[in-house]
């Protein structure tokens, strides 16, 4: 139990759970993208369950408040009111989205802190359980203005990393992703995911450079997370645009390429999105009902993920398992 202050003032009681430190414990994880301080449909409900004790850490993929730097920062700062109920009780881990551009994404970086000092909150690596997560900042990419060294820096940073967790897959088998902007989407508004060439997928546009696609690939990441998109959508495993599953009968059960995830309706001010008539032939499930997610990975080989409609009262409207019995490598 703690609160903060001074002798000025103090806040309410608060009360947290330390993490165990170890590999040999199931996280239970929510995660969505996409929330602001207006039409936040979500938010009470992930309060009330962070309160309840049913998540380990949460994961807020990118675009907070729209924006945190209106109204010199006010709105920034009501956004930050409003998730106290959860981040005081649960480790809030975050990464940068395009809505957090302002001024080199300094309201961002000024807000919030996250583990190591490589990336400066921009992006960074911790361990839960049985999972290394590893958090990015997409918006390198579109923002060349701030400078190609942050790209250059940030790609050479995740080689490393991933190259280390590589070698720690023994004790953490589970590499996990997560970045605001996807590379794969069925969404009609036109954004970088919907175009076969995306961004985030082959690297800078003409030059291909630093493309994340192949090194998440070459390092056997497990799971990709991401939001941008104001729906979910559930991809079957994929490289490459090519369809990767582990068998017809079994897709998910030691899959040939990462799954991808697209998670950003947790409600915001934009509204919701709407879907292509057709969707891409590696799309496996989608809505654009208000909601998140929740992860469970319960131990060296299997995870389990859904999705909570809050349009629905909280009913879980998707879930699957991924099942694998080696990591690394795909094969």
């Amino acid at each position: 139990m703690y609160h903060v202050g001074s002798a000025v003032a103090w806040s309410d009681l608060f009360f947290f759970t330390a993490l165990r430190s170890d590999a040999s414990w199931s996280p239970r994880v929510a995660l969505f993208g996409d929330m602001g301080n207006e039409n936040a449909q979500s938010l009470p409900r992930l309060q009330s369950e962070a309160q309840q004790g049913m998540y380990d850490a949460v994961l807020h993929v990118g675009d907070f408040a729209y924006d945190m730097n209106t109204d010199d920062g006010l709105v920034g700062d009501e956004f930050m009111r409003q998730i106290e109920a959860v981040a005081a009780y649960v480790p809030y881990m975050t990464c940068v989205g395009n809505h957090e551009n302002a001024y080199n994404f300094s309201h961002y970086k000024a807000r919030f802190s996250m583990p190591g000092d490589d990336g400066a909150n921009m992006f960074y690596s911790f361990d839960l359980g049985p999972v290394h997560f590893v958090g990015i900042a997409t918006e390198f990419y579109f923002y060349l203005q701030y400078g190609l060294f942050q790209v250059l820096h940030q790609y050479e940073w995740l080689q490393r990393d991933l190259e280390m967790a590589n070698q720690n897959r023994a004790e953490r088998p589970w590499i996990v992703t997560f970045g605001h902007r996807p590379m794969y989407c069925s969404d009609d508004d036109g954004d970088d995911c919907t175009h076969s060439e995306s961004i985030t997928r082959v690297g800078i546009p003409y030059l291909h450079l630093f493309g994340l696609e192949k090194l998440f690939y070459d390092h056997g990441v497990d799971l990709e997370l991401w939001a941008h998109e104001h729906s979910y959508e559930r991809f079957w495993p994929v490289y490459n645009e090519e369809t990767r599953n582990g068998s017809t009968a079994s897709p998910y059960t030691n899959p040939r390429g990462p799954v991808h995830i697209v998670t950003g309706s947790a409600g915001c001010r934009e509204g919701r999105a709407s879907f292509r008539n057709e969707s891409l032939p590696f799309s496996a499930f989608r809505s654009n009902e208000y909601g998140y997610t929740r992860i469970n990975i319960f131990n060296s080989s299997h995870l389990y993920l859904e999705q909570v409609s809050d349009d629905q009262g909280g009913k879980v409207i998707d879930h699957m398992w991924i099942v694998k019995d080696t990591h690394g490598a795909y094969p």
